[in-house]
């Protein structure tokens, strides 16, 4: 279950009041902030742009591909843990312009946390820690800690308790140690 505050609006649908909602400034500057770190190729800098200008909880050793997207609006309610993995043009979203109203929500990402390519998570969700997230899925609901999820929606495609089982058949060691 998603957790996302409502706010109804009469009228235009609430993309219409926008700037009602959220500074025209501080939009322009996320903007600018976050397409420079989009191609910034120096994790430690997109970090620190990260947390400096959008006031994002981003953990030590933790890593922004290229042309991820972080909330232009709402970047504050997100939040990453330590050594995870955000994949190349993932959408990480904390709102939500809809017809009669508009939600925001805090996405919480743990530590050693992998998120594939191409995915987009919307508000309101939590990823465990040691999560996997499959390339092109949408996060519409929390995933479990250890879990592997993938999909559109995402489904668990094997739980905590499968993971480390098939990673004793395949004599791996237990991730992130």
């Amino acid at each position: 279950m998603r957790r996302t505050k409502r706010y109804k609006v009469e009228g235009a649908n609430s993309l219409w009041k926008i700037y009602d909602t959220v500074p025209f400034l501080k939009v322009v500057k996320n903007f600018i902030v976050i397409q420079i770190a989009r191609y910034t190729p120096f994790l430690p800098v997109k970090n620190w742009l990260y947390r400096t200008f959008l006031k994002m909880e981003v953990g030590k050793q933790t890593s922004f591909a290229l042309m991820v997207m972080p909330d232009i609006m709402f970047p504050e309610l997100i939040k990453v843990g330590n050594n995870s993995v955000i994949g190349y043009n993932t959408t990480i979203l904390a709102h939500e312009y809809l017809i009669e109203e508009y939600r925001l929500g805090e996405v919480n990402i743990g530590d050693n946390v992998l998120i594939g390519a191409n995915t987009t998570i919307l508000p309101g969700v939590t990823i465990g820690d040691n999560a996997i997230v499959s390339a092109a899925s949408l996060v519409n609901k929390d995933v479990p800690a250890g879990a592997f999820v993938g999909g559109n929606p995402i489904k668990i495609i094997y739980t905590k308790e499968e993971m480390e089982e098939r990673r004793k058949k395949e004599g791996q060691r237990k991730p992130f140690v």
